[in-house]
């Protein structure tokens, strides 16, 4: 592992998935800090005002219009950030999506499309980054789910798609670290619910709106875990005490943890129609929001 990584105000960081959620409350709170940001997304007018905004704010930023999914896109952000800035410290993986419905009823073409983002997206960002994080050293920070070690009813595939990125991290970590012994953090971040807007981009199949169970943690407490590792590292950080508390239950008591989760069916969906079910998906859809429904922007 890693021996040291550097300030955040000494680092050069990219994020995926900047322009919404966890992403933009990661890039916001990175560039109070001081670091300079390569923030990439589909959404590039959205990204582009993000980036105005943090440079009024005297921070150093880019962006790069990319979709995850498309290796040589992903490769074109980690170009962009050594022709502007010379190095990468740090590469977070925090794009993603989800698709609403139970598993049956969902369309094999949208499941791909799932894996293809929230996956490998993951995998292109990660062996994207590697050659430059290996030159210097830095921290690779791949955001999954407590959903990498417990099953949510309605989002199987999303649940599928996190499990592989907890396998694919782990074993990744294993070969930098252990086995080469380079100079690279590798951590995957496991959140419980957040407060974002992942629910109105999702793909529904459901006949109400969907939504996220409560309690939901605020997005900046994700990010601060993920500027956490960007500075110390860390092999696995839980945030929100019920990421904790549900990934023990399934350990220790998984009976148990298959009754409890029979219940989250109801929590996952409001008393109104559905209204736009394709979500974002296969198309940019972020507002530069950082919260989900009934909060402002942030």
């Amino acid at each position: 592992m890693a021996s040291s990584l550097k300030p955040l105000a000494q680092q050069v960081m990219v994020i995926t998935g900047a322009s919404s959620g966890i992403g933009l409350a990661t890039a916001q709170d990175a560039g109070r800090r001081g670091a300079k940001l390569v923030l990439a997304a589909r959404s590039g007018d959205v990204l582009a005002a993000v980036v105005e905004g943090l440079r009024a704010g005297g921070v150093e930023a880019i962006h790069v219009v990319a979709d995850v999914s498309d290796r040589a896109q992903v490769d074109a952000v980690a170009q962009a950030a050594i022709e502007r800035f010379g190095r990468i410290d740090t590469w977070a993986n925090v794009a993603g999506s989800t698709i609403y419905g139970r598993l049956e009823e969902v369309n094999e073409a949208d499941s791909r499309r799932l894996f293809d983002v929230n996956f490998w997206g993951i995998v292109n960002g990660s062996l994207a980054a590697l050659p430059h994080l290996r030159l210097t050293g830095g921290a690779l920070i791949n955001v999954g789910s407590e959903a990498s070690e417990v099953a949510i009813p309605l989002q199987g595939m999303y649940t599928a798609t996190k499990h592989a990125v907890k396998g694919f991290t782990d074993a990744l970590r294993i070969e930098v670290e252990q086995v080469d012994g380079a100079a690279v953090s590798i951590t995957l971040i496991q959140p419980t619910a957040v407060d974002t807007p992942l629910p109105q981009h999702a793909r529904n199949y459901m006949a109400h709106e969907p939504k996220l169970p409560s309690p939901q943690i605020d997005p900046h407490q994700v990010a601060e875990a993920i500027l956490d590792a960007a500075t110390a590292p860390a092999r696995n950080m839980k945030v929100g005490a019920m990421a904790s508390l549900d990934v023990a239950v399934e350990k220790f008591l998984p009976g148990v943890a298959d009754v409890m989760a029979a219940f989250q069916v109801p929590r996952q969906q409001t008393g109104q129609p559905a209204q736009t079910r394709e979500g974002a998906l296969y198309r940019a859809g972020a507002e530069g929001r950082i919260y989900g429904c009934g909060k402002g922007k942030g």
